[in-house]
Formats: C-alpha cells, sequence, structure tokens
C-alpha cells in the first residue's frame, strides 16, 4: 500500500481503543537510552563509574576465555556474571556506561532460549508447562531461568540494537510457545487463600513486557513465521476461549494485539495460508451461543484486530473475513447484549464497535451515487464544496451492520454507541452523510422507529439530526417529513417531544425553516394543538393532572410554544398566519402560566410587528389585570414590553392603548408596599422584587418617552409627572415631616454619588427605607439624563418559583451587578445605540426634565422621624446633585419650561417661609439661578409672599457686609467673564445671594426680610453674561444646533404665492386676502437678532443662513433658490445671494457654469464682517435690497446699525429659474427657510440662538435701522407706536410707524410660539399650509398628535395682503426653543416698581437700602415696561421722598446707582447722553435730597453734572434736557441757603457756565439777572466799604443787603455770564 494510505489508516488507528496500558517506550524513547548509555560518564558517581569499568574488564575477559570452554563452564561463568551486573544496574538506576551490552544481550537470550527448549524437549504440553513455570520462577543459587529472565527484561529496554541481538537469538519464537501453553493450558497454583501466588504474577509481567518490547518490532513477527505457535495461538483464543488460564487472556490478548499492530506481508501471507481468520470465525460462531457475550466479544475482538491492522498492507485478511461470514458473525455477537447491563462498560465492545466503524471505510473503490438535493437549501451550501478525498465511507458491509444492529436491538448502550460511530463516520468526511443515506437511507429508517427506543437513545437520535443541519449545513426534507409525521401521530409523548426539540434547534439556525415549516403543515398542526390545549388549560384552572403526566404535558406545550416563537420571529408571514388562525386570544391563556409565559411573550412580540396596537392592548390589559401577588407576571411582561418599545413604531401604541396610565398604576398598587417593616402581603414578597418592579416600571415609562416627542408632550401636558411623584411617595419609604423641629447643624455633608456608593457598596448600616429611597431616587436620576432603559441593576431571575419570598437579608445590593454611576453595559446598546440618542450626554443633559420636577416633589418625604440628621443631610445631598444638573444655560431655560420653578414652590414652602431650615440656603440658590433664566409671574408672587419668618438669630451680620460689597458696581459689570455663568452671581459656595434675616439690634425684621427679597431678586436679574444695555435681558429664542443631526431649521409656507390669471384661489396658503406679489417691487428688508454660541470648525464650516427663500412652479419638479443671506465662518464674511440656484442637496450641487448672466452686475455680493461678531452676544443684522431700474438693486448690510458695506447687484427674477412666462393656469409657491434645512445636512459643531426676525418688502431707512437696534432683541411687536425706553414728555415725540403695516411680510418671534398639530393647523389656518408642513417635517398630513412648535406670524393681524402664518421648527434634536419670562418682565405683573419701592421704604440701614436700590436700578435699566409703569405711578417722586426720608442711610454707592439709572455713569466707555429724563429730573435734580446727604454726595454730584455738560459728544444735548428740567432755577434757589459753602456755589456757577454754552437760552438769562439785581445793594450801603477777604472763611453767612458774600456771589455770577459770552463753544437754543 501506498504510504498516502498508510497514513489514512494511521488516522483511523487513532480510534482503536485496545486497553493497553503498560507500553515499552519508542524507538525515540530507546535512542534516548542510547544516548544516556553513551553520555553517562559524566552522570555516574566516580565509584559507580569504577564498578561499570570492572564489569566491562570481567567480560571481556569473558568472551576471550569463552571459545577455550565447555559450554557448561561457560553457562556457570555467565551466571555468575549476571548478578553483578544487575546490581550494577539497579545503583545506577538503568544508566550504564557498558560498551559490550548488545554482546551480553545476545549471549543471555541465547542461553534463555537454549534453557527453554531444553524444558520443552520431549515432554508432553502439561508437562512442558510445568517445567517452564519451574524453570522461570526458581530462586536463589538454582535460580538460572529467573535470573536470565530478568536479564533480558532489562536488556530490552535499552536500545534498538540491542533488542535485535535479542530478536536474533529465537527468543520471540521460544516465548510465544511459553505463551501458547501458559494461555491453553492452566495450572492450579493457589495459596491457602485461593489466591494465585505473588511470584506467579511477577514472572507473567515481566515475561509478557518482553515480548511486547520484542514483537512491536517487524523482525520479531517474521520470526515468529518459521514456526506454527501464532497460528495455534490464534486459533486457541477462537476456540478454547472459555477454557483457557483466566489470568492469561489479558496478557495474551495484549501480546496478540501487539503482534497484529506489526504485521507485514509475509505474516499476512502466513495467517491466511493458514486459513487463521477463517477457523476463527467458525469456532467463534460455535461460542457465540454458548459463551457469555462479553467473553465472544473479547475473543473476537483479537481476531477483528488482525482484520483491521492488516488492511493498509493487504485487504487478504478482509476479504477473508468477509467471505466467512465475518459481519454476520458480529452482529450475533452485538445481539447476544439485547437486554444484558454489561454493555455499558465493556470496552471490548467498544473496541469492536470502533474497528467495524473504521472498516466502512476499508474499500478499493470510491461509492458512486447520484446526487439527489431537494431545494429548498441554505444559502451557503454547495454539495461539489463537500466531496473530498478523505476517509469516505467504501464498505457498505460493515455499516449494515451498524444499522441492523440499531434496527434490532433496543438496548440504550448499544444504540447510543451506534449513533454516536454515525456521528464519528460523519466527521471524518462531510460527503460520507450523503453517500449513507443516498443508498442505505440509515437516519430515514431510523426515523420510523425511533418511538420505539428507550428515551436516551430517542434524545440522542434527534441531536444526530439537528448536526445534519447544524453542523453540515444541509436540510434533509424527506428526514424532516417523517418527523414532522412523528410529531403529528404523538405516539410517545416524549419521543415527540425530543423531536420538538430538534426541530426548535433547526429553526433557531435560519429564517429560510420558517418557510419551510409553514409550507409543510408543521405551523399549522402546532397552532392546533395549542388551541386545543388553550381550552383545556382554561376550562381545568385550579384542577391538577398526576405529576408524571403534567409534567410531561407541561414541557410539550411549552416547546410547542417555544417552536412557533422561533417560527414567528422575522417572519410576517407566519405571524398573519398565526393571527389567521384566530389564535391571539389563545396565546393569551398560556401567560399565566410561567413555564409557558417566556415563549408566549415571544410570540406576542412577534405579533406586536405586525399590530403594535394589539400587543401593548394585551400586555397592558394583563399588567392592570393582575394581582398583587403576581410580581414576576409583572415584571416578565415588564421585560417583554421593554424589548417591543425599543422599536419607536411602537410607542404610538403604547400611548394610545394607555400604556402610561396602566404602568403608573401598578405603582398606585404598590402602596405601603416598602413600609418598613413591611405588612399585610407585601411582607412575603420581599422588598427585592418590589425595588425591581418599580426599576422595570420607570425602565418601560422611560423607554416610551426616549425619542419620542409626541409621547413626551403627552406625559408633560396630562400631568403624568405628578402623578408618578404621588405614586412614587405613596410607597411607603418616603415620609413627612409632621411639626417643625430645632434646625440641625450639618457640618458633615455628602454628596448624592457618595451618598449611593455609601449606601449600596459600605457596610454603612443604613436604614431600609433610606436605601429604598436611593434607589428610587437614581432610578429618577437615570431617567432625568434619558439612559434609565440602558441601565439593568437586577440580574435575570430563575423560573424557579421559590425565589419570590427570598427574605431583604441581601438587601438589594445583592441584585446589582452594575454599580452604581457606572457606563450601562455595552450589551444593552441594541437599539437604543442612534447617533442622535448620544446628544449631550458629556454635558450631562436633561432629557426628560419632568423627571427633575418628581425628585423635587419628594424632597420634602426624604425625612423619618428619628433620624432628623440622616433626613437632612439626604436632602441637602438631592438639592446639591440637582444644582449640579442645571449648571449649564441650556440645562436651566430646559427646566424653566418644564415648570420646576413653580414645583419647587409649591412642594417646598416651609423651606422657604425659614430661613434656619437646613434647605433654606440651597433652595433659594437653586429658585435663583432658575429665575435667573424665566419665572411666570405667579411663581414671583408666590417667592415673594414665602418671605422668611425668623424663628432664632443665625449667622452674624458681617456676612451680609462682606456680601454686599461684592455688589458695588452697576450690573452690567458684574460680569466681565465673557459666556461665563458660575463666576458671576452662580457661584454655588459663595452664600452672598442669599442673606440670612438676623435679629440684630441694629435691624428690624422688615428690613431683614427686604435685604433678602433684594438679593434674591439681585441674583434673578443680574445678567448671566456681559450684554449691551439694549441686550441685557434675554430674549425668546429658537436655538439650532448643528452637532446633533446637522439640520434644524425654521420653515416658513406660502410667503406669497404668484397665481396666475386662471389660477384657483383654493391653491394658495397664508392668511390675509389678496395676493402678494413676489418678488417685491420696490425692494425687501431682512431685520433679525442672532447669538452665535459656538462656531464649527475651519474644515468642517457650516454657514448661519439666516433667510433663503425657495420657490417653485407648479407642474415642474424644480424647485428654486431665489435669495439668501448667510454668514460664512471660515472668513467672516456676509453673502448676500440673488442668483436662481436650484434647490437640491449639498452633495450634488454644482455652479451652473452653462447658464449666461445677461446683467453686468452679480448676482452675490459679499462684506466682510472683521471683527463685529462676538461668540456669546445678541447682534443685530439688517440687508437692505433697494430696487432700482434695469432689474438691479443696491444691497446694504448693518452689523448692530454699523454698516458692513453696499454694492450694487441682480435684483430678483420675477420667475424661477430659467423660466420666461407662466401659464394661466398655473401658480409659484413661495417659501423660505431660517437656518439649516434636511435636505443641506452636514454635521458640525455650530450652535446659535435666533432672536425676533422680520421680512419688510421695502428698503428701510439707516435712521429706522438705528431705532430697531435701540430697541434690543426683547422687542415683541411690529414697529408701528414704537418708543425708546427713558423717552417720556420732555421728548416731543409722536410714535408713528417705522414700517408701513402692509409692507411687512412676517415677523417671527419665539414669545409668540405654541405647540400644535398638523390637523389644528390646517383647522385654523388652512389646508395647503398644513400639507406643506407635515411634508416637510416627514409626517403624515392627518397627524393629529405630533406636537409641532408654530411661531405664529405677529404681523398676520395688519393690513395688507396675503402673508404666512408663521414658521413651524423643523428638526427633533436639532432645533430647541425657549420663551423667555425675565423675572424683570414678570415683575411688572404683579406690582412692577411699587414692590420695589416697598422694598425700599422697609430698608433701615445702608446695606439694605443699597440693596433694594441696586434691584430697582437692575430692573428699571432692563425692562422697558418697568420703567413706563415707574413713571406711570410717579415713582421717581416716590423714590425721592423716601430717600428723603433715609437721608442718613445715603452713601455713593447709592448715587453711583442713580447715575447708572440716568445713564450717565460709564463715562469714557459708553454714551454720557441723559436716558432717563424723569430720574434726572426728580432724584438727582433735587438738590435738598443731596445737600443733607452725608460723605458729600452734593460735590460728587455736581461733579458729575459738569462732567456730562461739558462733554465735547453729549453735552450739548444734555445742556438741552438740564434746561427742561429747569436746573438753573433749582440751583440759584440753593444760593439762598446760608449753609451751602463757597465751594459749593463755585460748582454750582461752573454747571452754570457749562449749560448756557451747551444750549443758550433767553429765560436762563433773564432768571440769573433777576437774581444778580437781589444782590444790589440800596443806596445807602457803600460796598466799597464792604471788605471780601473774609467771605471764604464765613461759610454759613446768609445773605443780606450788608453780607460781603452776597456781592462775592454776584461777582461769581457775573463772571459765569462773561465766561459764556467769550465761550466759542456756545449753542443757541431755538429761542
Amino acid at each position: 500500500m501506498d504510504k498516502a494510505a498508510e497514513l489514512t489508516w494511521q488516522l483511523k488507528d487513532s480510534l482503536d481503543k485496545d486497553g493497553q496500558q503498560n507500553q515499552s517506550p519508542h524507538d525515540g524513547d530507546k535512542a534516548e537510552v542510547l544516548l544516556q548509555t553513551v553520555q553517562s560518564k559524566d552522570k555516574l558517581p566516580q565509584s559507580q563509574t569504577l564498578q561499570w569499568e570492572t564489569l566491562s574488564r570481567q567480560f571481556v575477559e569473558y568472551k576471550q576465555v569463552a571459545p577455550f570452554l565447555i559450554p557448561e563452564e561457560q553457562q556457570r561463568r555467565l551466571l555468575n556474571f549476571l548478578p553483578l551486573f544487575l546490581k550494577a544496574w539497579e545503583q545506577s538506576a538503568g544508566v550504564t556506561t557498558f560498551p559490550n551490552i548488545q554482546l551480553l544481550a545476545s549471549e543471555v537470550s541465547k542461553l534463555l532460549t537454549k534453557e527453554i527448549k531444553r524444558n520443552l524437549s520431549g515432554k508432553p504440553a502439561e508437562e512442558a508447562r510445568l517445567a517452564l513455570e519451574q524453570l522461570l520462577q526458581q530462586k536463589g543459587e538454582a535460580g538460572d531461568g529467573r535470573l536470565l529472565l530478568k536479564s533480558v527484561y532489562l536488556l530490552s529496554q535499552t536500545d534498538l540494537r540491542t533488542m535485535w541481538n535479542i530478536i536474533e537469538s529465537g527468543l520471540p519464537a521460544a516465548l510465544l510457545q511459553c505463551l501458547y501453553l501458559f494461555f491453553t493450558f492452566p495450572l492450579k497454583k493457589t495459596n491457602d487463600d485461593g489466591e494465585k501466588i505473588d511470584d506467579d504474577t511477577q514472572t507473567q509481567e515481566i515475561l509478557v513486557k518482553i515480548m511486547l518490547n520484542m514483537y512491536r518490532e517487524k523482525q520479531a513477527v517474521e520470526e515468529l513465521l518459521s514456526a506454527d505457535k501464532l497460528q495455534s495461538l490464534i486459533i486457541a483464543t477462537a476456540s478454547l476461549w472459555h477454557q483457557c488460564s483466566h489470568s492469561w487472556k489479558v496478557p495474551t490478548g495484549r501480546v496478540l494485539r501487539t503482534i497484529s499492530k506489526a504485521q507485514t506481508k509475509n505474516s499476512i501471507m502466513y495467517l491466511q495460508a493458514m486459513d487463521c481468520i477463517k477457523i476463527a470465525i467458525q469456532n467463534l460462531f460455535k461460542l457465540a451461543d454458548t459463551l457469555p457475550a462479553c467473553d465472544v466479544c473479547e475473543a473476537a475482538s483479537i481476531i477483528l484486530c488482525f482484520v483491521k491492522d492488516s488492511y493498509p498492507i493487504s485487504s487478504a485478511l478482509l476479504t477473508e473475513f468477509e467471505n466467512n461470514d465475518g459481519y454476520q458473525l458480529l452482529l450475533k455477537i452485538f445481539l447476544r447484549y439485547e437486554g444484558l447491563q454489561q454493555s455499558e462498560g465493556d470496552p471490548y465492545l467498544q473496541e469492536i464497535l470502533d474497528m467495524l466503524t473504521c472498516l466502512t471505510t476499508c474499500g478499493k473503490t470510491e461509492l458512486k451515487v447520484s446526487g439527489n438535493i431537494v431545494h429548498p437549501q441554505l444559502p451557503h451550501f454547495n454539495f461539489e464544496r463537500t466531496r473530498s478525498s478523505g476517509m469516505t465511507v467504501k464498505n457498505l458491509q460493515a455499516f449494515q451492520v451498524l444499522q441492523s444492529i440499531f434496527q434490532k436491538s433496543n438496548d440504550q448502550h448499544l444504540c447510543g454507541r451506534i449513533l454516536a460511530a454515525i456521528g464519528i463516520i460523519w466527521a471524518w468526511d462531510t460527503v460520507n452523510f450523503f453517500l449513507l443515506e443516498w443508498t442505505l437511507q440509515p437516519i430515514s429508517q431510523f426515523t420510523d422507529i425511533i418511538h420505539f427506543k428507550p428515551h436516551p437513545v430517542q434524545v440522542q437520535f434527534f441531536r444526530l439530526v439537528e448536526s445534519i443541519v447544524l453542523d453540515l449545513s444541509y436540510i434533509p426534507h424527506e428526514i424532516l417529513k417523517k418527523i414532522q409525521y412523528l410529531i403529528k401521530e404523538n405516539v410517545v409523548p416524549f419521543c415527540t417531544l425530543a423531536a420538538l426539540r430538534c426541530l426548535l434547534s433547526i429553526t433557531k439556525k435560519d429564517l429560510l425553516f420558517s418557510d419551510i415549516f409553514r409550507d409543510s403543515g408543521l405551523l399549522g398542526l402546532l397552532l392546533a394543538l395549542l388551541r386545543k390545549q388553550a381550552k383545556i388549560l382554561r376550562k381545568s384552572a385550579g384542577t391538577h393532572l398526576s405529576g408524571l403526566e403534567e409534567g410531561t404535558e407541561k414541557e410539550l406545550n411549552a416547546v410547542m410554544l417555544s417552536m412557533v416563537a422561533a417560527l414567528t420571529v422575522g417572519s410576517v408571514r407566519n405571524i398573519v398566519v398565526l393571527k389567521d388562525y384566530g389564535m391571539v386570544p389563545y396565546i393569551k391563556i398560556f401567560l399565566d402560566d410561567e413555564c409557558y409565559r417566556s415563549a408566549t411573550l415571544s410570540i406576542l412580540e412577534q405579533l406586536s410587528v405586525i399590530n403594535y396596537e394589539e400587543y401593548m392592548s394585551i400586555i397592558i390589559g394583563a399588567l392592570c389585570s393582575s394581582t398583587q401577588g403576581e410580581l414576576h407576571l409583572k415584571l416578565d411582561l415588564l421585560k417583554s414590553l421593554q424589548r417591543v418599545l425599543e422599536s419607536p413604531k411602537s410607542h404610538s401604541a403604547f400611548r394610545t392603548c394607555s400604556g402610561f396610565n396602566g404602568l403608573l398604576s401598578l405603582l398606585s398598587d404598590m402602596e405601603g408596599a416598602l413600609q418598613d417593616p413591611p405588612t399585610g402581603l407585601w411582607a412575603a414578597v420581599g422588598q427585592n422584587c418590589i425595588l425591581e418592579l418599580v426599576f422595570y416600571t420607570l425602565q418601560g415609562i422611560t423607554a416610551a418617552l426616549h425619542l419620542d416627542p409626541v409621547n413626551s408632550n403627552f406625559f408633560q401636558s396630562n400631568g403624568l409627572f405628578e402623578k408618578m411623584a404621588e405614586d412614587l411617595g405613596s410607597l411607603g419609604c418616603f415620609w413627612t415631616q409632621r411639626e417643625w423641629q430645632i434646625p440641625v447643624s450639618l457640618e458633615k455633608t455628602r454628596t448624592f454619588a457618595e451618598f449611593l456608593d455609601a449606601a449600596f457598596c459600605s457596610s454603612e448600616p443604613f436604614p431600609k427605607w433610606l436605601k429604598n429611597c436611593m434607589w428610587i431616587l437614581n432610578f429618577l436620576d437615570h431617567m432625568v439624563k434619558g439612559t434609565l432603559h440602558l441601565e439593568s441593576y437586577f440580574k435575570d431571575r430563575k423560573p424557579d418559583m421559590g425565589e419570590a419570598s427570598r427574605g431583604d437579608e441581601e438587601g438589594p445590593q445583592a441584585f446589582a451587578f452594575n454599580k452604581l454611576g457606572n457606563k450601562f453595559p455595552a450589551s444593552s446598546n441594541r437599539l437604543w445605540g442612534n447617533p442622535e440618542e448620544k446628544w449631550e450626554m458629556e454635558d450631562c443633559a436633561i432629557v426628560h426634565p419632568g423627571a427633575v420636577c418628581v425628585m423635587v416633589r419628594l424632597l420634602p418625604k426624604l425625612y423619618k422621624e428619628g433620624h432628623s440628621q440622616l433626613s437632612h443631610e439626604i436632602q441637602c445631598a438631592v438639592v446639591d446633585h440637582i444644582q449640579s444638573l442645571v449648571k449649564s444655560e441650556k440645562s436651566r431655560q430646559v427646566m424653566c419650561g418644564s415648570g420646576l420653578l413653580s414645583t419647587i414652590i409649591t412642594s417646598c414652602q416651609d423651606a422657604f417661609r425659614s430661613d434656619s431650615h437646613p434647605l433654606h440656603l440651597p433652595l433659594t440658590r437653586l429658585f435663583e439661578k432658575l429665575a435667573s433664566q424665566a419665572i411666570e409671574p405667579d411663581v414671583l408672587r408666590q417667592f415673594l409672599s414665602l418671605g422668611g419668618s425668623p424663628l432664632q438669630p443665625s449667622r452674624p451680620s458681617s456676612s451680609k457686609t462682606k456680601a454686599l460689597s461684592y455688589q458695588e458696581s452697576d450690573s452690567t459689570n458684574v460680569a466681565q467673564n465673557e459666556g461665563s455663568e458660575e463666576g458671576i452671581a452662580d457661584n454655588e459656595t459663595d452664600p452672598q445671594t442669599v442673606v440670612p434675616v438676623s435679629r440684630s439690634p441694629w435691624m428690624s425684621k422688615g428690613s431683614a426680610l427686604a435685604l433678602q427679597t433684594a438679593m434674591s431678586l439681585i441674583s434673578m436679574t443680574s445678567p448671566r453674561n456681559f450684554q449691551l444695555r439694549s441686550t441685557a435681558l434675554a430674549p425668546s429664542f429658537v436655538e439650532f444646533d448643528m452637532s446633533i443631526e446637522g439640520y434644524g431649521c425654521l420653515y416658513l409656507p406660502t410667503l406669497a404665492t404668484v397665481m396666475g390669471p386662471s389660477a384657483e384661489q383654493s391653491v394658495s396658503g397664508g392668511i390675509g386676502m389678496g395676493t402678494r406679489m413676489f418678488p417685491p417691487s420696490s425692494g425687501l428688508t431682512v431685520s433679525c437678532w442672532f447669538l452665535v454660541s459656538k462656531f464649527g470648525l475651519v474644515h468642517n464650516s457650516h454657514p448661519l443662513r439666516f433667510l433663503t427663500v425657495v420657490r417653485h412652479m407648479s407642474r415642474t419638479e424644480q424647485e428654486f433658490v431665489c435669495f439668501s443671506v448667510s454668514f460664512l465662518p471660515q472668513d467672516h464674511s456676509l453673502v448676500i445671494s440673488t442668483e436662481e440656484v436650484e434647490f437640491q442637496p449639498l452633495d450634488i450641487m454644482e455652479p451652473e457654469s452653462e447658464v449666461p448672466n445677461p446683467s453686468p452686475l452679480p448676482g452675490q455680493v459679499q462684506f466682510g464682517c472683521g471683527k463685529l461678531l462676538v461668540t456669546g452676544q445678541w447682534h443685530h443684522l439688517t440687508v437692505t435690497l433697494a430696487k432700482e431700474a434695469k432689474k438691479n438693486c443696491i444691497a446694504s448690510a448693518y452689523i448692530n446699525g454699523q454698516m458692513l458695506g453696499s454694492a450694487k447687484m441682480q435684483y430678483l427674477q420675477p420667475l424661477p429659474g430659467s423660466c420666461i412666462s407662466m401659464e394661466p393656469s398655473s401658480f409659484i409657491d413661495v417659501y423660505g427657510y431660517i437656518a439649516t434645512p434636511r435636505i443641506w445636512r452636514q454635521k458640525s459643531s455650530l450652535t446659535w440662538r435666533l432672536g425676533p426676525a422680520y421680512l419688510f418688502e421695502e428698503a428701510i431707512s439707516v435712521g429706522t435701522i438705528e431705532v430697531i437696534n435701540k430697541l434690543g432683541p426683547q422687542y415683541c411687536s411690529n414697529f408701528q407706536a414704537v418708543q425708546l425706553q427713558g423717552e417720556d414728555k420732555y421728548d416731543d415725540h409722536n410714535p408713528t410707524p417705522l414700517v408701513a403695516e402692509e409692507k411687512i411680510s412676517f415677523g417671527i418671534n419665539a414669545m409668540c410660539s405654541s405647540l400644535t398639530t398638523v390637523q389644528d393647523i390646517k383647522s385654523f389656518y388652512n389646508e395647503v399650509d398644513g400639507r406643506l408642513i407635515a411634508k416637510e417635517i416627514g409626517i403624515n398630513s392627518r397627524d393629529s398628535s405630533t406636537p409641532i412648535f408654530l411661531a405664529k406670524n405677529i404681523a398676520g393681524h395688519l393690513s395688507g395682503s396675503l402673508r404666512t402664518i408663521g414658521s413651524v421648527a423643523v428638526g427633533q434634536y436639532g432645533v430647541r426653543l425657549f420663551q423667555s419670562s425675565a423675572a424683570a418682565t414678570s415683575l411688572n405683573f404683579i406690582g412692577g416698581p411699587a414692590i420695589l419701592l416697598g422694598l425700599i421704604a422697609m430698608a433701615c440701614d445702608d446695606h439694605t437700602l443699597y440693596a433694594t436700590v441696586k434691584v430697582l436700578n437692575s430692573i428699571l435699566n432692563s425692562s422697558p415696561m418697568s420703567e413706563k409703569l415707574m413713571r406711570h405711578i410717579r415713582g421717581y417722586q416716590l423714590l425721592t421722598y423716601l430717600l428723603k426720608r433715609k437721608t442718613q442711610l445715603l452713601n455713593n454707592r447709592i448715587l453711583q446707582l442713580m447715575l447708572s439709572l440716568v445713564g450717565t455713569a460709564e463715562l469714557g466707555f459708553e454714551s454720557s447722553v441723559i436716558k432717563n429724563y424723569s430720574a434726572f429730573q426728580y432724584v438727582l435734580c433735587n438738590f435738598e435730597l443731596w445737600m443733607k446727604a452725608p460723605e458729600n454726595l452734593d460735590l460728587a454730584l455736581f461733579s458729575h453734572l459738569v462732567e456730562i455738560l461739558q462733554s465735547s459728544r453729549d453735552g450739548s444735548q444734555n445742556a438741552a434736557v438740564a434746561y427742561q428740567v429747569q436746573m438753573v432755577p433749582k440751583l440759584i434757589f440753593l444760593f439762598n441757603n446760608p449753609e451751602i459753602s463757597n465751594s459749593r456755589i463755585t460748582v454750582a456757577c461752573n454747571i452754570i457756565s457749562h449749560l448756557l454754552q451747551g444750549y443758550f437760552n433767553t429765560t436762563d438769562v433773564l432768571r440769573i439777572g433777576l437774581f444778580l439785581v437781589y444782590t444790589l445793594k440800596p443806596s445807602s450801603v457803600d460796598e466799597n466799604q464792604i471788605c471780601l477777604d473774609g467771605v471764604a472763611e464765613m461759610p454759613n453767612e446768609a445773605l443780606s443787603q450788608t453780607s460781603g458774600k452776597t456781592i462775592w456771589l454776584r461777582n461769581q455770577l457775573l463772571k459765569t455770564l462773561l465766561d459764556v459770552m467769550y465761550s466759542d463753544k456756545l449753542h443757541l437754543s431755538s429761542e
């Protein structure tokens, strides 16, 4: 045979388990022994080396003299030498340095052979056996045979060459003859106990090991052929097995198996010639009926070894075996095991089976079969690729034995081994399955009888069938049909169960099986069976079957349900079949039993794919109808619900099926469940399960809200967050403080995270109620961040119902395998891992603000009597945590929009009423932070009415002094940090914003309340970053964030509709009568306020698109951009374009160079903005197009009223694209976008805000632009009656329209926005706009649930032709709307400045007075309405009166506030023009007030007046105002005051001088003249006699006709008039 075949046979031979435990080393091991012999000198001790050298010399001497000695003497000398050799061997542990070891082996072997032959010669068999035994077991001096045997044994272990010498001595044949005698002639030699003597065992072991070592060599086997003992021994094993020596059976088998493995061609020819196999088979046939099965099997295994091992060399023995009915013999032997227990552990049975399995691949030619593949097959199956040249089946006779055994036997172990053998054959080569199945059809035939086999065999068989599909990727259709027939007949329920499990495993392999088993009728069969079982279940509710019957039936039902579940996964057709069968009501019945629930829920989850409403109604209904004790049912239903809610399409069905109310009802049903100690039913459940149920309930709600604006709006608007808070508060772990106690001082404060760690991850003995509260608060915290549905805190529960009532001694943390605060596991990111989901994760974004309100509502309930210290500490930790959530401006704005301020006020009134409450300071700080963004008037009224009522003295007043020292400057100077919020009035560690009330002797209760209220209002009204005066109050805005989706815009439908003469009016949307033409005939203006929060990266620059106008002509596909205004961040330039560009995605937009430009003017202009744009500040942009003749226009752009540039360019074309005319029945839609529409999606880090935006159909003037700029972004109207802040009766200003009504196309302001739906838009406005908006947003035009932000057109009610209805926000995650309700504005609706004047009236110290005046100044400066109200109630006069009553409390800081109120405080930084005339007239110019004030405030005031009157830029304007408020008469009246000092008179004269220079008028000159006349002396007084030198030393001298002060004053006034006349800066008045 060739080497390839030999190698193949060796692979097969590896399966041979012949039971040989003790085998000698291989050739490689012998070579190692030889190497040890050669190199042993270096390893042995010196004494042993000398010993071996001595022995070597002795043996050399023996060899030299041996030829001259008689044989007896040679034998005697050799036998004398061997004990010395053995002793040296033992001492050196087998490591020898004996150079003549081969000669010694040869001599010893020959002597042993000679002795054996001598003992056997001429004796009968039995005598010969006895003689041999005596020879080999002799001891003492006469024990020559034993000595020789032991020596040969040791020498046979040295090396290969020595072994060859032993073989050549003739010893192999002699020992085989000995073995034959020992085997065939048993010797009854036992001791008294009946046991074999030890010497026999030792001798046997040595003898067998020598033979095994020799017969591994083919030379030894060849030596055996010269004698006939090999044939005799083989035949003896087959015929005398029952009569042979029992102790020699196993050794003989080992020796013969060793000889079998070393067969040669000659040995095979010898065995064939001697008919060994034939005779052995004949003898075994005779023994097969009489001997025990195990004995026959052991004997037959030896014969089969020779057959199998010879095949790689020659097939002769196999042929002889087959021709003499060897296979029938094997079959007969195997069937003898039927019903016996011996087959389980019989090694020889397994050996024969292994050899028989190997024989299946022994054949001369490959089997030829025709492919019979039935389709369909798995996609990756290819029979051509399965063909192999490996170990394929060639011997069907051998396999038929295996097949027949399985068919005829019912023995569990034998059938199991047959199936294992078949699996091995398939594993050898994939093609073997097809070769066998297309010829003998074993599996197909086995299927017909498998139900007769024992249960373990059935299980093993169906696993084998599984492997056909799972491992071979082949679908055996015929076999599967038979298995389905088995299931249908259901003869043996256990077999049916195993068959179903097999098909279940196969079904999960590929979706193809869903179609195969549906078409084959299996799905229908299973549904019919399940319907029957469901009816039985429904009728037998409460009755029980016997244990065994119930167990099998339950398992069968469970597997059928699992099979149906597997068939419906991913197969809509199968789900439809299930639904058409009317199975849904029956499937629901299986929900109640826990062993069916998993598969039942899986089926229902697949049903949700085609009908979410039906699924939701079933699950929600089951949840609501479940009893309190069915916790595991609720948990399983909630987990299923969570899986279905991963699909956004299911959210609508969840809402419409009352899902939210259903889940909240679960919380309601758990009222008192977490009480400590538990009561009632809950005591048996265990709080772990209750917490788990709470978790999955909240998780289901969060999943339903996730990225779903409809559900979020529904949950918020229906007050379900409030209900959730109420239900959670009634669980039993939350308590309420019943009566006020002495406040505790919290020296040690821990954070919220530290409380979580301490409660769950440490050994700190927290009470159970607190741990439960922390769990629920942690759930809510994750709900706030929108990650609760991704968390997994509880291990999956095993179906064992015994765990249901586990106690709480382990604590909830026993279930927590994710440490709190860690990121959610990656495995949870299946369908939730959308890119949109990660929006703002790094900024800890508030996704569900209502959950924060729930935490606040639970805050007062975090209190338990007896744990006041711990309760207050955890309450403070929760408040601090909520503060950390609202660090960013965006988070605060979101929370203001969700009603958190109202929640804080209504839930925590006790904390606000008492300033000594531990929560007073942190809650007030939190409230102020939020109110700085937006606060409703009613909430502000509640806050102000809850002023602190002090119970005891608190902090010393020094802290107030220090706190107020930071507030000296005007609010505009508070924050020079651009965009920084935490460094201004939000410093969490600085308590300056809240000053506790004190009862110090110098401060009354009212004053303290006024101080605290003022400080809170200051915090609420102070700007959070540096802004211009006109933009100090944050306006309402729409924010566009391009980092989430890459788009987000305001869509303006129907800006205009250009109608053909015969076009129908119904095609037009918008509001108003008449047609608005486009483009406008006289030009247009774009005006908007904007703020850039963050620019995009340079390499990924995203433009700010302020307005894009798009046109579309009916009956055409193309849409064209006809006008756009945008800002390019990469080069800081503003781009104005009137080019017609097709409206298409960015990646396919290309310049249309082939279209010639007929006009010499450009269609696009670009103006550089330089450094005018600053991030974090509001800017006003104006772009005007002034239409000229010949389709041209002049484009101009302004930022904050400053012109960027002006250029000529093309005006807008009359028709879109390249159209030159329009059909009479056609029309042109004109619509617009502000920011980036979806079609231009481009992700970027750009974030910007849009304030009020307008489109005028004329080019407005520069003066109008300046007025609009002064009005600021808070202005919310149509410029029809504009009055700037500070204007009053001294302005001859009659409000006139800045822009004509009909010229205003639209005005968009986020303040005038609301949530609506497409259906409401259609019913309130018109069908056209409703359809356009639905198409733009991407929803159904009949949708009535999706919330839409509609910013109404604030010009919609004005006269004029058709206008757009407003703008809608497009982009779920990229657009955010904020409606500002600043504290300064809200204050106007609850009393306005009157409240602030009341606070001033309550002030009893300079600190309080300063704080109250500061808040008045802040509000009047930032709120135009407050300033108007102040004038309306004559508040400035009241303010002056109040300040006069508190003259002693006035100081320089209060004076600075008054200057700031007038608008002249920032000399050198801003314009020093007087802005607030009333404040100037009634407060600053009330000189009597300031003359009586301390700290020489009048001098400081006079100096300031001089500065503003002598200003080169605004001096004349200020002088005119001073004239109108009659400053000169007021100053002259001061001169009559005897207390006025000369220095003050000098400054007053200086003021008069500058006033007349700036605004010269005869009225004031006449008044001065009259006063001069008054100073003249009567004729009786000689003025020359009056000394003027002492005037300066008499400051209090009254004016009289004899005083020198009168003359000095007259001279000062005359000097003043002289300075005026000589001034070169004289400005004459209109008089």
